[in-house]
């Protein structure tokens, strides 16, 4: 899931998915017949949902696509005057911290969403929609089950020196989500801070986060730190690998869906945020693209562990794009220090 989402350039790009509005529910809906969707989700599950959501809805939808930070630079320059109606699949993170963008609405189903993932959420203004723990992967070849590191602060060790994996936090998403989930178990604090750089002094700094499970795959590595579905994708396509959930607890942070603040096509939007985390959508994501749901009735991908065995930690989602600048700066700050 973490794939979904980007702090950094992407080139936008609109597509309208024009299908046949379904009869009676078209005619009889009140909406405005249409509705703009900005996202960060990958192209194949916006070309799979599009279509299905405007045969139950008789609504045109329209996606604007781009990586988070560009999706939310844009609905800034248009804030007098907004073109989107819908933020869908974004960071929750960032889109958080641009609670002036939005409009708050509770969806059909909040219900059925876990309470865990709506922490500094925006005031309830973004909605929890996919979810994806912070792992460690560990190759199996290089080293056993028992050996691999179980918690984020054995990775502190000296004897992980240069055999641990890390993407730069000031260029991958996952990796700047890692970096807050070490600040939340150990604290935004001396003692949080010493586990960070101490871990620092011990991690290959690589260039992007699909690099980090691919090197461990390929035995380059150790280990490495990353997010739940890259992980899985290498155990699925047979590479000799483990993935743990670190024992001194883990974030589980959800990608997040919100209502534009302005917006042209309100009814139409409340229509495709109800639709977006619906039962029917999520067990399609769990099942064909092996992304978790933050709704309690919806089982996880095959091969992931239920939510249930993973020690998570009350992540702050607000909290974390808040401190992205700041963060970064001090990350770093310890890099220029420690290589």
């Amino acid at each position: 899931m973490r794939g979904w989402w980007r702090y950094g350039a992407m080139v936008l790009g609109v597509m309208a998915l024009a299908a046949a509005p379904t009869g009676a529910l078209a005619a009889s809906a009140d909406h405005e017949g249409q509705v703009v969707v900005y996202t960060a989700a990958q192209s194949t599950i916006v070309q799979a949902i599009g279509p299905m959501f405007e045969k139950t809805t008789g609504i045109k939808v329209q996606f604007v696509e781009g990586g988070t930070g560009e999706v939310l630079k844009r609905a800034q320059a248009e804030k007098a005057n907004p073109l989107g109606d819908v933020f869908w699949a974004l960071a929750a993170e960032p889109l958080a911290a641009n609670a002036d963008l939005l409009e708050p609405y509770t969806v059909a189903d909040d219900a059925k969403i876990a309470a865990i993932y709506k922490k500094g959420m925006a005031g309830g203004r973004v909605i929890p929609n996919n979810v994806t723990p912070m792992v460690i992967v560990y190759n199996k070849k290089l080293m056993s089950e028992a050996d691999a590191p179980k918690t984020w602060k054995a990775l502190v060790d000296p004897k992980w020196k240069d055999k641990i994996a890390y993407a730069a936090a000031d260029k991958s998403g996952s990796s700047y989500t890692i970096l807050a989930t070490l600040l939340t178990v150990f604290g935004d604090n001396d003692t949080g801070w010493k586990v960070v750089e101490d871990t620092m002094k011990n991690a290959k700094i690589l260039p992007s986060s699909s690099r980090v499970p691919k090197g461990v795959a390929d035995g380059e590595y150790h280990a490495g730190l990353t997010y739940e579905d890259a992980a899985m994708r290498q155990v699925a396509g047979g590479a000799p690998v483990g993935v743990i959930y670190p024992q001194d607890g883990t974030s589980v942070p959800p990608d997040g869906n919100a209502l534009i603040k302005g917006a042209k096509h309100p009814k139409a939007a409340r229509i495709f945020l109800d639709y977006a985390v619906s039962k029917e959508v999520m067990d399609l994501l769990a099942e064909k693209f092996s992304l978790r749901s933050a709704r309690t009735d919806v089982n996880p991908p095959k091969g992931f562990a239920p939510l249930s065995e993973i020690k998570a930690v009350a992540y702050d989602m607000e909290w974390a794009g808040k401190n992205y600048a700041a963060f970064v700066k001090k990350w770093q700050d310890i890099i220029v220090r420690v290589k």
